[in-house]
């Protein structure tokens, strides 16, 4: 009996071994932002990113575009079109109908790196976004390296597609998605530059189905509604989540009637360190 134990352990023992090689612990754990993805009616699609970007960013830029556009599995194709690149244009990155607005600017010593955010109609389905890199902190020597440039560029793009962060303790899952700062010691490291086949993956699981209409070139509503820059701190609406080191929160302003306006805010790291459970909208 004993020996026949044994043998029943050792077989548990090999498969868990199996699965564990097969899939590694948290490999395939959901990225996704909350479901939330552009309607098309047909795979592969193409989303358009209209590039207000200035020439120190552009090399970055297109590495993004190029990456988001490869994977096996992934269904997302991405092209661009030239924007405007005018100071005031970029500063105010308004999101356009059906495409995705690409913006570096000095938004100021506002404590956020990089901004995206995306208007939701129907309760899930994105119709615009934009994302921003903040100049007032890429001119610094802390994060002015082409490591910490590229990550960020290719995260908040990555955002306006519908994917969140594969984790935000600050480890590397060696994909754009996650909080590993390519700064400091690691301003020379590659890691975390670029997405990973989990990204494309992800995507794939995201747009699976297909919808009966489409928000790529649709609009349900205008996204400058207000007087101001739309998305300055105060326009941001409620503080939904963020991260225990306190680089990474996510905020939700409601429109009515399932629009929403979502955003995805990488803060500094000097920022995260004044008060890491605090809205770091009020830090400053």
């Amino acid at each position: 009996m004993k020996s026949k134990i044994n043998l029943v352990n050792l077989s548990i023992m090999a498969a868990v071994l199996v699965a564990v090689m097969i899939f590694p612990t948290g490999a395939y754990a959901t990225h996704s932002w909350g479901g939330y993805h552009w309607a098309r009616t047909s795979n592969p699609f193409t989303l358009t990113v209209v590039d207000s970007n200035t020439p120190d960013w552009q090399s970055y830029f297109n590495t993004s575009n190029i990456d988001w556009s490869n994977g096996s599995n992934n269904p997302l194709n991405v092209s661009s079109v030239q924007g405007n690149e005018a100071s005031n244009a970029r500063k105010r990155c308004v999101m356009i109908t059906g495409k995705i607005h690409s913006c570096n600017a000095a938004y100021g010593n506002n404590g956020w790196l990089g901004l995206a955010s995306i208007n939701i109609t129907g309760g899930v389905h994105i119709t615009q976004g934009s994302s921003k890199m903040n100049d007032s902190y890429f001119s610094s020597s802390t994060y002015n390296n082409p490591n910490e440039r590229l990550h960020v560029m290719c995260q908040e793009i990555g955002h306006t597609f519908g994917l969140g962060h594969t984790s935000e303790d600050g480890s590397s899952q060696n994909t754009c998605m996650d909080y590993f700062s390519n700064t400091g010691v690691n301003a020379g490291s590659t890691l975390s530059t670029r997405p990973n086949q989990h990204d494309y993956d992800q995507l794939a699981s995201i747009y699976a189905h297909l919808d009966s209409s489409t928000t790529i070139g649709f609009s349900a509503f205008a996204a400058n509604t207000f007087g101001d820059d739309p998305d300055a701190p105060h326009n941001w609406g409620r503080l939904v989540s963020q991260s225990a080191n306190g680089r990474s929160s996510y905020y939700e302003l409601d429109r009515g009637n399932g629009n929403k306006t979502l955003r995805h805010v990488f803060w500094t790291n000097e920022a995260a360190e004044v008060c890491r459970g605090c809205d770091h909208r009020y830090d400053h």
